[in-house]
């Protein structure tokens, strides 16, 4: 009988002592040496088979990536080694960003929150990650440290794929800062997924909504979808429906058709396509429903 979980395979552990020495190891060792902080997708990922990269280069703790600040002016900083418990309990979090607290605490159990991070969730690019949604519509900004220096990157234009983005080899993400969102916005995480707790989404959505007297219909949303396409999915043709018309039932209800339209999910385990695109239309239609109850107020 064939064991489909044979363990890890054989890999070298490298703890660097900065992280220029860690980009240095990296971009030496590109295609068979991989940056990790709680491991909770790379060991998985490694014990299957699907990674055989013989190098692990442990970023944890390496300059500034324990960090967790809030600032009133200058907004949010998630370091790379911040779990996903902290940042779902932080109470600066649930205040200001309440779409990001949400859904860091639907991740999996409260163990493997306890490892994993939000810039793992964004640095292997999963199209079912819970987070990258969140920080998409709060738009968010990477730190990426290369051999080049530093630089700064935005989320959006990051994906490129399942498990692909725009990272070179020796990049490592030490950081990423959300701005303050805009005032008195409502966001919410919504998920569909086989069990209550601890299973992949079927279907993610992340909607927030807010005032803004520049468009037609006064309010503004920002909608991204997970797992229904091969990257997290900004829903701009709906978001454009809201702003340009009066938001309504019949609005509303044509923005979600026009979600289900957009997206382009796949059969898997988990659901079918078919199901997926009309759970696109109809957790959505709730999600900005629920939203807009709470922003017309």
């Amino acid at each position: 009988m064939i064991n489909p979980h044979p363990g890890l395979p054989e890999f070298d552990y490298v703890k660097p002592a900065s992280l220029a020495e860690a980009c240095q190891f990296l971009a030496q060792h590109a295609g068979e040496a991989r940056p990790f902080s709680g491991g909770t997708d790379t060991f998985v990922r490694m014990r299957d088979g699907h990674w055989k990269e013989k190098y692990l280069v442990d970023v944890k703790g390496l300059d500034g990536t324990t960090l967790l600040d809030f600032d009133p002016i200058n907004g949010l900083t998630i370091g790379a080694a911040v779990n996903m418990n902290r940042v779902a309990t932080h109470p600066d979090i649930q205040r200001v960003y309440p779409a990001l607290a949400e859904a860091a605490h639907s991740v999996a159990s409260y163990q493997l929150r306890s490892r994993a991070t939000i810039i793992g969730n964004i640095c292997n690019s999963s199209p079912a990650g819970d987070t990258m949604g969140a920080c998409l519509v709060y738009q968010g900004v990477l730190d990426v440290c290369g051999t080049a220096g530093a630089r700064q990157e935005p989320l959006e234009g990051f994906f490129k794929g399942p498990g692909r983005n725009t990272l070179k080899p020796g990049d490592i993400v030490t950081a990423v800062h959300l701005p303050i969102p805009p005032k008195n916005h409502v966001g919410h995480y919504y998920k569909v997924n086989r069990n209550l707790v601890g299973d992949l989404a079927i279907v993610g959505v992340t909607a927030v909504g807010f005032r803004d007297s520049s468009v037609p219909s006064g309010y503004r949303f920002r909608l991204v979808l997970a797992s229904v396409a091969p990257v997290p999915l900004t829903l701009v043709k709906a978001q454009a429906i809201l702003a340009d018309k009066p938001v309504s039932e019949e609005t509303i209800s044509q923005a979600a058709q026009v979600a289900m339209d957009e997206c382009t999910p796949i059969d898997d385990v988990r659901g079918t396509a078919r199901y997926r695109k009309y759970m696109v239309r109809n957790i959505t239609r709730q999600a900005i429903t629920d939203v807009w109850n709470a922003i017309k107020k």
